[in-house]
């Protein structure tokens, strides 16, 4: 396998640290660093931008970032054992990489990093979604981000993209498509990956749209998908009595069916109901 960088491949440096992936930390960890190039250039010309890096491991993907021309990269790792490995990455590359040992979920990147900024990480199965939301709901927009471009279960990336009446439609299909174009972009199997994990992965790219398609409060859209899907095999008129106030008449206000199920609507009718909670509390 060639190298991309002059340092050593993935797998000496794993065996030097003893980095074994933590199931605990949801780790796995991409040993092919031209693959890891790859997915970096997915993000597209990276010499002008800022990158934000999520669960670096032992670096692959920081070290594609870095490759393909990233202007710095701060990679945000929790993992101490890490470091080491990722420090190394930092004296090759001289003022382009800053090293934050940090849970990412109590970080805010924004105070750190430059515009234009782009978000690509190989992102840790147990917090990925939860960050993905965060990302897509800030209270102001446009974000501080101008892409993403982050690796998930394939199903999950499925969902990221679904259109409406799609059985993979959800929650995080309006909140992706509500301010941003989403696409898959790259497939991985399972054996691309130290562990294997059980199932496939996927890279999808989102571009923040200057505005969101419809007007409404992130927050409230956040609570409103929560309480539709949450419960999608029921009505509209039961899993939204939680946040909506005289449920039925309030759909019907809105032209929306009361009996429709959550799949069926499209992303404007989620920003409807959001709307209408928020006039009427």
């Amino acid at each position: 396998m060639a190298q991309i960088d002059g340092l050593p491949p993935l797998r000496a440096v794993i065996a030097e640290h003893g980095l074994s992936a933590r199931k605990s930390l949801g780790q796995n960890f991409l040993l092919d660093l031209n693959l890891t190039a790859k997915i970096a250039r997915q993000a597209g010309d990276l010499t002008g931008a800022d990158i934000l890096e999520i669960g670096p491991g032992p670096g692959g993907l920081t070290r594609g970032l870095l490759a393909e021309g990233a202007r710095r990269v701060l990679a945000v790792e929790k993992d101490r054992r890490c470091l080491p490995a990722l420090a190394a990455i930092a004296d090759h590359y001289p003022g382009r990489l800053e090293i934050l040992e940090a849970d990412a979920l109590d970080v805010d990147p924004a105070t750190r990093l430059s515009p234009p900024v782009r978000v690509v990480a190989n992102l840790p199965y147990n917090v990925g979604t939860e960050l993905l939301i965060r990302w897509l709901t800030p209270p102001a927009w446009p974000p501080f981000w101008q892409s993403l471009t982050l690796m998930f279960q394939r199903e999950v990336a499925e969902r990221i993209v679904a259109p409406p009446g799609s059985r993979a439609y959800g929650r995080l299909s309006v909140l992706a498509q509500w301010r941003a174009e989403a696409a898959i972009v790259m497939d991985l199997p399972p054996g691309a990956f130290t562990p294997p994990p059980k199932v496939a992965s996927a890279v999808v790219h989102l571009t923040a749209l200057p505005e969101p398609r419809f007007a409404a409060d992130g927050a409230v859209l956040a609570r409103v998908t929560a309480a539709a899907f949450g419960q999608r095999r029921k009505m509209v008129r039961a899993s939204l009595k939680p946040v909506l106030r005289d449920t039925v008449a309030a759909l019907e206000a809105l032209d929306i069916d009361p009996t429709a199920r959550a799949e069926t609507l499209g992303i404007d009718a989620f920003c409807r109901i959001a709307r209408r909670i928020a006039e009427t509390g």
